[in-house]
Parts: structure tokens; sequence; C-alpha cells
């Protein structure tokens, strides 16, 4: 029998028995603290940093000693300082837990909810749903007659609507004979998937009550849509933290978890579906009356509201869309050869699963459908950004950027279409930089730095006013997300704090630049500790710079390799995807050289168009054919096998580029910065 500890984390008070030899990380999931590891436990990212407290605690009843913790590790000496070693700090990945403990997770170290930003566009759908409603009145059986129920309506369904050699669910089949003989005998209404299949009956005339969703699983967030089927109308977005991420931030790291962990596929996929049905859930919720807060208290309006009151079995169809590995998780598909070359997925074509075999509470007799891929690092989710935005239907050359911890890239027109994947990792989202953080209360998300005094204004996520608008205190600043990550790296440049090159300019004198008194390594002050929740000072390391440098250099090298392959010179217009698109400042990414020079009137942001293509699915059929076509009829090209790969790579790392020109650039950063050798 396995020995047991008892392990408590403050301040949120959760605790519980843990086996013996669990990482503290490990013991967090199963005490349902929520603590940063970013890198998967591959003890590279440094943000589950906690302290373990050292003493008798008689309220809690445990005796916590560092000695009740595996010996420090190497690797810990690269994020916990001598003088933080001495006071306890340890990384939870990399901690055993030996004996009772009582854990404290500092602030920067605590995974705050996410703000996610997925909101449905206007765009335009032909309306035909792959489920459609069709209401019947069937005549009663006589002993002159007495044809079968199925068989009736199937006779009335034909001669009405012309449908033909329809097959129904069993368990739909099992409620036809009470809701036929209900108070509205003899007449039904049926709901029919892709004029095959009866997925669920219903009494008397309920053509309105026709419901789906879309989802998008991306590797960080999950948006679902839910979506009324008759009139096309999104009635509420829904969205959350992929639950994986307690896995790891990117898929290699969740891959690895499944090669590392017997069970490790399965614990993933769960977690998916339980999220799904969370959303569902949620969704479904929104619909109903808000709950009385006092007994008699009246929650009717004035205008006395109609609410749906939906319950998940109102959902009767289901898209998915998302990358290979996360569509490959979620059904349980080893993931494992995705990851290795030449990277070949376990299906490419799409698939149409019963809800119930998934375990997805919506209708028992609903299909999911799930969009097709394209390859082993260009998923469903590129697929719904090609059937959203429709680059085979133009002449426009498009290039089209869906940036996330995996960048995805689509270039070319009606002519013809080429894909491709860069690993930006999972910096500009955060991870691997020393205040780096996910889109959550106290991240900065704006910077802007005077070219002359090098002050810094910024504003944070939770707070309207920016920091020169308001008192120190008044900030609480944590850290910085992705849209902060892009604007430091264009305002650094722009300013002149730092060279073409990335490195720290020596000439400047800014009171902000240093070296950091714990590493002597130099480092740019954002916020001040005064305006800080942290108690320290939030600052850009050269280390940081180079990370965010890695990242924008990947996706500038795949845009260039890609138009090379294609032979074309300039871009007729940029679209910018996905949720942490919506959010870039496409002035300042031009600045910092996320892309290949363009004009900015044809940079534009197309939000999350991967969630845009699931809805599209949901919405018409037609567009479940075109994800099957386009899936295979776009070239995909694996960037690290081209011979000069790690030059341009290179030269797509300088700000804006080595040696590409910038016209457009021109008014927007000083001559002597932009013409800098």
């Amino acid at each position: 029998m396995s020995e047991k500890a008892k392990v408590i984390f403050q301040p949120s008070g959760r605790r519980g028995e843990v086996e013996k030899g669990s990482s503290l990380i490990e013991a967090s999931r199963q005490l349902g603290v929520d603590i940063e590891a970013l890198c998967g436990e591959k003890r590279v990212c440094g943000k589950c940093k906690v302290r373990i407290e050292e003493g008798s605690f008689e309220k809690f009843g445990v005796v916590s000693s560092r000695a009740n913790v595996s010996p420090w590790q190497e690797e810990e000496g690269k994020f916990v300082t001598p003088a933080q070693k001495k006071e306890g700090f340890r990384l939870g990945c990399c901690c055993k837990i030996q004996g009772d403990l009582l854990v404290f997770v500092p602030e920067e170290s605590r995974a705050g909810k996410q703000v996610v930003s997925k909101a449905a566009r206007d765009i335009p759908i032909t309306w035909d749903p792959a489920v459609k409603c069709y209401y019947v009145e069937v005549v009663e059986p006589t002993f002159e007659h007495p044809t079968a129920d199925m068989e009736r309506i199937l006779e009335e369904l034909y001669r009405t609507h012309g449908l033909k050699d329809l097959r129904i669910d069993y368990l739909a089949l099992r409620k036809l004979p009470a809701r036929l003989r209900g108070k509205d005998r003899w007449k039904l209404t049926v709901y029919v998937w892709m004029d095959q299949e009866i997925v669920r009956v219903l009494p008397g005339d309920q053509r309105l009550n026709h419901y789906g969703m879309a989802i998008d699983i991306g590797t960080t967030t999950v948006a679902a849509y839910l979506c009324n089927l008759t009139t096309m109308q999104v009635i509420d977005t829904v969205s959350m933290m992929n639950p994986q991420c307690k896995y790891g931030e990117d898929v290699m790291s969740r891959i690895t978890y499944h090669m590392m962990n017997k069970d490790g596929l399965e614990k993933m996929s769960d977690d998916m579906i339980q999220g799904l049905n969370t959303l569902v859930r949620q969704a479904c919720e929104g619909t109903h009356p808000p709950k009385k807060k006092n007994k008699g208290e009246d929650t009717k309006e004035k205008g006395k509201k109609e609410y749906l009151c939906l319950n998940p079995n109102d959902l009767v169809d289901l898209t998915i869309v998302g990358n290979t590995a996360m569509h490959h998780i979620l059904l349980k598909l080893n993931p494992e050869f995705v990851g290795l070359a030449p990277f070949p997925p376990v299906i490419h074509r799409s698939l149409d699963i019963k809800a119930r075999d998934m375990g997805v509470s919506i209708n028992e007799s609903a299909y999911i459908h799930v969009l097709p891929n394209e390859a082993g690092f260009v998923g469903a989710d590129n697929v719904g950004v090609l059937i959203a935005e429709e680059p085979y239907k133009s002449d426009e050359v498009q290039l089209i950027i869906d940036i996330g911890t995996n960048g995805e890239l689509v270039l070319g027109n009606k002519e013809k279409l080429i894909s491709s994947s860069c690993a930006t990792g999972p910096a500009l989202e955060g991870a691997q930089l020393s205040f780096g953080m996910r889109a959550a209360p106290g991240a900065i998300e704006r910077i802007k730095i005077d070219p002359e005094t090098h002050e810094v204004d910024y504003k944070v996520i939770g707070r309207d006013a920016w920091r020169s608008y308001s008192k120190p205190e008044e900030m609480k600043t944590k850290g910085i997300c992705g849209s902060g990550i892009l604007d430091v790296l264009a305002e650094l440049y722009r300013s002149g704090v730092i060279l073409k090159s990335g490195k720290f300019n020596p000439k400047q004198k800014s009171s902000r630049f240093r070296r950091s008194p714990e590493t002597n390594q130099p480092e740019f002050i954002i916020a001040w500790k005064d305006e800080t929740s942290i108690g320290k000072d939030v600052v850009i390391t050269q280390k940081d710079i180079r990370q965010i440098q890695l990242a924008k250099g990947a996706l500038y090298c795949g845009c260039k390799l890609m138009m090379r392959r294609m032979g074309i010179k300039t871009l007729d217009k940029v679209k910018i995807a996905g949720a942490f698109g919506t959010h870039v400042d496409r002035e300042k990414a031009l600045i910092m050289g996320l892309f290949p020079d363009c004009a900015l009137d044809k940079v534009v942001s197309v939000g999350n168009a991967a969630g845009d293509g699931a809805r599209a699915a949901l919405l018409n059929r037609g567009k479940r054919q075109e994800a099957n076509w386009v899936a295979r009829n776009v070239e995909y090209i694996e960037l690290t096998v081209e011979k000069d790969f790690q030059q341009e790579f290179m030269q797509a790392m300088q700000i804006p580029h080595m040696k590409d020109e910038f016209p457009n650039l021109k008014g927007l950063v000083a001559e002597d910065i932009l013409k800098q050798k």
C-alpha cells in the first residue's frame, strides 16, 4: 500500500493527502490549485516557483520541512536565486513530496483566470445546416391500414418533403411511440441529419427549437458558439482555458506527456471532454432567467424578456476544429507520430461521430462533425480559417497568419495555396519570459515608450486607465501578456533602447536600464515594484528579447520562404487570425518584423477565423465538403528542410529584418533607427 503525505497550499487553503513521490505540480492538480507550468514540467520556464514553509503548523496539523521534499536539482538554479533558495523557494516540477508540507504559491506563480476574446464575426454564410426540421401530420392507424409508426412517418416525409431512404437512430426510435401519441396526437417535428438519419422527434410543431454548437479547441483556449440553426443567430459565445494546459503549454509537451505516462492520453482526452461538457452546460444555463438571490425576489424584467431555457439535449449538431495534436488527443488517437518526422497524422479526412460515443453531453442521438486535418502541424483549425476566409476564391494574393503557440501560415489565391507551420513557441503567450504571463487581470497588454525620455506608459487587463493617469498602487501589475510582449519589442526598438540586432543600446542613459542585481544581466524596467502586486520590478531582460526574436523570426522566415516558393515579391493582403491576433497592433507588428513589408491598410485582423469556420460548417453542410476539398488541395511545405532555412531564420530575427527593406515604416520609425546597420 502506497504511503501518503498531507499537503496544504496557501493562500488558497486547498489541502489533501497525496502519494509520496508525487511532484508538487502533480499534487496541485489533484487538489485543484492553479500553478503555472507553461513548459509542461520540462524545467525550462521557471513559472512554477513555490516556497516550502518550515515549521510546525498546528492549525493545519502538519509539521512542514524543506527536508520533506526531494533534493535540490541543478536546473532549479537557473530560476531560483541563492537568496530565494535560502528562503525555501523551489520549482514545483522538480520537488518530489516525501513528507507533510505547507506550500506557499506566490502571486506570480498563480495561474489567474485567462481573459479569452473569441467573439463571433458577422460573416456571410448560406443557410443549409446538416440538421433540418420537418413538420409532419400522419393519419392515425386503423384495422384497415395498420402501418407501423416509423413507416407512416417516412411515407409522409417523402410525400411532403421529398425525403427518402431515411434511417432512424435507435434511441430516437425508442421515444417515437409516446411522442406521436402525446397531446399533439399524430403531429410531429422530425430532426433529420444530412438527409440520411432521423436524430430527434418532438410532439407538435417545434421547428424553431433547433440548436447546435461550433467549437474551436485551441492549444491554450477553447471557444464555443451556441447557434440557432433556423435563424443562424449566435445566441452566446462561451470560452475557457484549455484544461490540458496543466500538462504543458505547447503541443509537443502534451505529446511527450502521453509518451511518458501510460494513461496520459486518456487523462488529457477526458479533461477535454469534461471541458466541452462544461461549455455546453454554461451556454445552456445562459438561456435561463437569473436565479433569485433572495427568497421571494422577482427576477422578471419590466420588458418581460423571454428566455429560451435550453438544456444540453436541445443541441442536435456540433462541429469541432483544432490543431492536429488537439484533434488526436480529443479522439484518443495516438499523437506520438505527429511529433516525429515526417509528422503524419492518423487521419486526414473529416469524421462524423455520435456524441454519446465521445461522451459529449448534447442530444444523445446527435452527431459531432470533426473537420479534416491538412498535415501533422496544420490541422482542422487552419481548415476552419480557410473555409471562413476563402482565399481560394480570390484574385488577391493573401497571407493568412494564425498566431499562437504554433504559428500557421497560408499563402496564395485561387490559382494556388500553400501552407506551413512554424514553431513560434510559447514565448508570445508569456512562457519562457521573466515576467511573461497569460492574458489575465494584472497583465500588461499595451506599452508605449517615449523616444526621448524612455519613460514607459502601459495598460493592464482589468483596468481602463493607463499608468500615466493612475497612482502607482492602483496598477497592481503582475507581468506581461502576448499583446504587451509584441508591443514591447517594437517600442524598445523604435525608442532606441535596443539596437536592430536586439541587443541593448550601450549608448542609452535611461534610468530604467540597469544590470540585474541578482544575475548581473542587462534589463529594462517596464513597471516599478510599487506599481505591482508582486512586490518586485517587472522587467524585460536580454534573454527575454532573444526569446521574442526567436518567435517573430520564425513567423517572418516562414512567410518569406513561402513567398519565395510561390515566386511572389509583394503581398496584396495580410490577414492576422486567432484570438491572439485580435489584440495585435498591426503598426507595431510591422515595426518588429512579424511579417514582410506591406502597406498598413492592407493588414487586417480577422479574429477567431478558425471558430468562424467551425460555425460555417455548422450552418452550411456544403462547407463540410469544401473543407475536405481544401484540406487535400492546399500544398503543405516543411520549412525546416529548405536548404537556407537557418540563414533566413537568422536574418529574420533582426528588427525588423537584417536586409529586407521596409518602405512602409517611413514616418513610423526614425530614419537613423530604421537605417542602422
